[in-house]
C-alpha cells in the first residue's frame, strides 16, 4: 500500500490475525513493516473505512469465528472492547473486572489440570460461553423491559404536568413539583385524588426501574465477555490437536485492563510464552497526543524451561513524556543518538502532514476537567493533544489565549487532522458514519509500529532497530490506499490464504 521502497525485508514474513480490528490502526502499522494482516471487525462503519483502505477484513462478530478457521496465522493481535472496566473500582466496573478474572482463572485451571486433554479444556470453555450467553439473553430482555417502563414513566410525567396545569398551577410551580417526583412523596400534600394516584404510580415506576438497573449491573455488559476471546484463541491454537501455537501475541486496551493482562500473562506463560506488560504513554513513542494504553506482549519460547524464561524487554521510548505545565522546549541537540527526542506537538504533526496552517491556537475540549463540566480542558498548539476521543469533532479550536473560535473551517479539526493526531497517514480514507468515533477508538499506528517491531523482530541490534523504525515511520507518513477491497463474510472463509480450505 505504501509507495516507498524498503531498505530491507523484515526478519520474518508473519501473517497476523487481528481481532476487534477497528478501522485499521494496527493494520497500517503492520503494512509499513511488511507484514500481512487479516482483521475481524463487526462495526459496519469501521469496515467501510477498512474497505476503502484496502485492508483484508472479515466483517462479523469475533465470537462467530474460531482460531481453527485461520490455521496459517502466526501472530494474534487485538483490542477487545472493555468499556465497563474504565470504572474499575467503582461498582459495576469492579464487578465486571472481577468476573472476567474469575473466568480467566477457570480457563487457567483447565489448562494446568488437563494438560493436552483438549476435550476437557474445551468443555470448560463451552460452559463459560453458555453462562455468558444466558446472561446476554437475560440482559437483553431486562433492557427491553426497562426501556418500556421508562417510556411509560415519561407518559405519566406528561399526564402529571397536564393535571397540575388544569388545577391552576403556574409554570414555575409545575417545574418545582416535577422535580419532586424522583424524591419520596408526602401524599398528604396533594389533596387531589388523581394527583395522588399519579404520584404513587410514578414512585412505583421509579422503584421498578431502579431494580432493573441493579439487576443489569449484576449481569454486567455482555460485551465484557469479549475480552476472553483472544485468550481462548491462544489456548485453542496451543492445545487443539493438529494446531500450532501462535508465534507471538499483542493485545492493547485502556489502563483499567492491566489486571486482566496480568491474568492473561499467567496463562500464556503456562502455555510456553515469554510475556511482558507495559503501560505505554503514547507521546513517548512519537504520537502527538497524551494517551495511556495497557499493552500485553508475548513471544513463544517452549524450548526454555518455564522457570528459566525471562520476561520480554519493554518497548524503549523514543520521545520525552509530556508533563503539563512543564512548558514547550525545542528539541535539543542529541549528543547521544539513543537519547529521547522532545515530544511532538499538534502544530508540528499537522505541519509535517502538509495540512493547512493555523495561527497560534488552543484546543478547548468537549469534556470538563476535575469533575467540573464547565471547566473545559485546554491544550495549546505547541504541546501534544489531549487524548483523541470519539468526541474530537466537538472540540473547539480557538485563537491562543482567547475564547474566540478560528474562522471556519479551522475552528474544528477535520477527520484528516484528527487522524493525523492519532498518527494515521493524512491520506487515510475515513469512510462510513461516525468517523470521529472510529478515530477515537483506533490504535495509534505509530504506537502499534513500535510494539510490533519489538515483539516480532527481537533479534535486531539497536542500530538496526533504529533504522527499521525510521524507515517504517517514513513509510507510514507517505502511505496511500491503493485498490479498495470488499469486506468478507463467514461464507468467504473458503479459499482465504489463512484458512487452508
Amino acid at each position: 500500500m505504501s509507495h516507498i521502497e524498503k531498505k530491507h525485508s523484515p526478519p520474518a514474513r508473519f501473517h497476523i490475525v487481528d481481532l476487534f480490528a477497528g478501522p485499521g490502526g494496527l493494520d497500517v502499522a503492520a503494512d509499513v513493516l511488511g507484514y500481512k494482516v487479516t482483521g475481524i471487525e463487526w462495526d459496519k462503519d469501521a469496515c467501510a473505512t477498512r474497505e476503502a483502505a484496502g485492508l483484508d477484513t472479515f466483517q462479523g462478530d469475533v465470537r462467530h469465528y474460531r482460531a481453527a478457521f485461520f490455521p496459517h496465522a502466526q501472530v494474534l493481535t487485538g483490542g477487545p472492547p472493555c468499556q465497563t472496566f474504565t470504572v474499575a473500582g467503582h461498582g459495576a466496573g469492579r464487578r465486571a473486572l472481577d468476573k472476567v478474572v474469575e473466568y480467566i482463572n477457570r480457563l487457567h485451571d483447565a489448562v494446568r489440570e488437563n494438560g493436552d486433554d483438549w476435550e476437557k479444556i474445551f468443555r470448560t470453555w463451552r460452559k463459560i460461553s453458555q453462562e455468558l450467553r444466558v446472561k446476554e439473553i437475560e440482559a437483553k430482555q431486562l433492557r427491553t423491559e426497562k426501556r418500556e417502563l421508562e417510556e411509560f414513566r415519561t407518559a405519566e410525567r406528561k399526564a402529571f404536568k397536564r393535571k397540575l396545569a388544569q388545577l391552576g398551577n403556574s409554570p414555575a410551580e409545575i417545574k418545582s413539583l416535577l422535580k419532586t417526583l424522583d424524591a419520596p412523596q408526602d401524599l398528604d400534600g396533594f389533596p387531589d385524588d388523581e394527583i395522588k394516584r399519579l404520584v404513587e404510580r410514578f414512585g412505583d415506576l421509579n422503584n421498578q426501574i431502579d431494580k432493573l438497573k441493579g439487576r443489569l449491573e449484576e449481569l454486567g455488559d455482555e460485551r465484557t465477555g469479549l475480552v476472553l476471546q483472544p485468550l481462548w484463541w491462544v489456548i485453542e491454537r496451543s492445545k487443539r490437536p493438529g494446531s500450532e501455537p501462535y508465534e507471538a501475541v499483542v493485545l492493547e486496551q485502556v489502563p483499567a485492563v492491566m489486571p486482566v493482562w496480568k491474568e492473561y500473562a499467567d496463562v500464556l506463560e503456562t502455555l510456553g510464552y515469554r510475556t511482558g506488560r507495559q503501560m505505554m504513554h503514547t507521546e513517548e513513542f512519537g504520537v502527538p497526543q497524551t494517551r495511556r494504553r495497557a499493552v500485553l506482549m508475548a513471544r513463544l519460547d517452549q524450548g526454555t524451561p518455564a522457570n528459566e524464561r525471562r520476561p520480554l524487554p519493554a518497548v524503549p521510548e523514543t520521545h520525552d513524556r509530556y508533563r503539563p505545565g512543564g512548558g514547550f522546549r525545542e528539541p535539543l541537540p542529541r549528543t547521544d543518538e539513543n537519547a529521547p527526542e522532545a515530544w511532538v506537538s499538534m502544530e508540528k504533526a499537522l505541519a509535517a502532514a502538509g495540512l493547512p496552517a493555523r495561527p497560534p491556537f488552543t484546543v478547548v475540549s468537549n469534556y470538563g476537567t476535575g469533575g467540573v463540566p464547565e471547566a473545559r480542558g485546554r491544550r495549546d498548539h505547541d504541546v501534544p493533544s489531549a487524548t483523541i476521543t470519539g468526541k474530537v469533532s466537538r472540540n473547539r479550536v480557538v485563537h491562543k489565549g482567547t475564547d474566540r473560535d478560528l474562522d471556519a473551517p479551522l475552528g474544528r479539526f477535520s477527520p484528516a487532522e484528527a487522524g493525523v493526531l492519532q498518527t494515521f497517514p493524512v491520506a487515510y480514507p475515513w469512510s462510513g458514519k461516525d468517523v470521529s468515533q472510529q478515530i477515537g477508538n483506533a490504535v495509534p499506528p505509530r504506537l502499534a509500529l513500535h510494539v510490533l517491531r519489538k515483539v516480532l523482530e527481537p533479534g535486531l541490534s539497536d542500530e538496526e532497530a533504529r533504522e527499521r523504525l525510521e524507515e517504517a515511520t517514513a513509510r507510514l507518513r507517505a502511505w496511500e490506499p491503493v485498490e479498495p477491497v470488499k469486506a468478507r463474510t463467514h461464507d468467504d472463509l473458503k479459499g482465504h490464504p489463512l484458512t487452508g480450505r
